[in-house]
């Protein structure tokens, strides 16, 4: 499995770890990540759980960017975490080469920036039109999957994209209020099911469970067993870790 490794600059992150707050701190987190297994680096500006504050695009650029300008050729692919295209548009011309899309590329003008620059294109599912406006699911996830993914793909197509497509689950998501055990039981049914977007026939790219919780460890295994060929971590050690576990049977 491709896997990126998750840097931070949002303060309000809710993994303390990955996150930096200037160029000294990206490039120590950039080392520890390459050392322990990640290939590829994710880079975001803005937190999107509940309990992170939205701020300007401007200061979510003022976080990206000295972040950005150190990734860029640290790593095989370096990519921007944002729904925001105007920050797309900034991190494309400064050499990003993956746009893991937040609101899943429903923003005006997204396909066409994506078009201009032809970078991998992480689109994810997400109930809502974008992270801080989730509805739950109603009925079995991966139905929902499956029809988003038909209307996000038919539009990629639109634009000559298709090819560049990576498909996420969305799991890295959260509505407002969501019990842990009901969001954990949802997980692993998704994890458990990811077989069934195979009918896309594009790579999975999955946001890695990462807490220390026997649950999450679960989740993990499940998702591992699926053999995705693209995955999201905060902690790569673990992953690669967890991969040679399942390995030696």
């Amino acid at each position: 499995m491709f896997l990126f490794g998750v840097v931070n600059c949002s303060p309000d992150s809710l993994h303390e770890g990955s996150i930096v707050r200037d160029p000294a701190e990206a490039r120590e987190r950039l080392a520890w990540l390459a050392a322990t297994g990640a290939e590829g680096v994710d880079v975001g500006g803005q937190a999107s759980t509940q309990f992170a504050t939205v701020e300007p695009e401007a200061v979510e650029w003022e976080r990206l960017e000295p972040v950005l300008a150190e990734a860029v050729g640290s790593a095989d692919l370096v990519s921007v975490d944002t729904w925001r295209p105007a920050t797309a548009r900034r991190a494309l011309e400064l050499g990003v080469t993956v746009l893991n899309a937040a609101d899943g590329m429903t923003a005006p003008g997204i396909w066409e920036l994506a078009a201009e620059f032809r970078p991998l294109v992480v689109l994810p599912f997400l109930n809502g039109p974008n992270p801080r406006e989730i509805a739950p699911v109603v009925g079995d996830p991966i139905d929902a999957m499956l029809a988003r993914f038909e209307d996000r793909l038919a539009e990629a197509d639109r634009w000559g994209l298709r090819d560049r497509c990576l498909l996420d689950p969305g799991t890295g998501f959260g509505h407002d209020g969501w019990a842990w055990e009901d969001r954990y039981e949802y997980q692993k049914h998704v994890y458990s099911n990811l077989d069934r977007l195979r009918v896309f026939e594009r790579p999975l790219y999955i946001p890695l469970p990462w807490k220390d919780t026997a649950q999450h460890w679960e989740l993990l295994d499940i998702v591992l067993a699926r053999r995705p060929e693209y995955g999201r971590s905060h902690d790569p050690d673990k992953v690669r870790a967890a991969e040679a576990r399942l390995a030696a049977g």
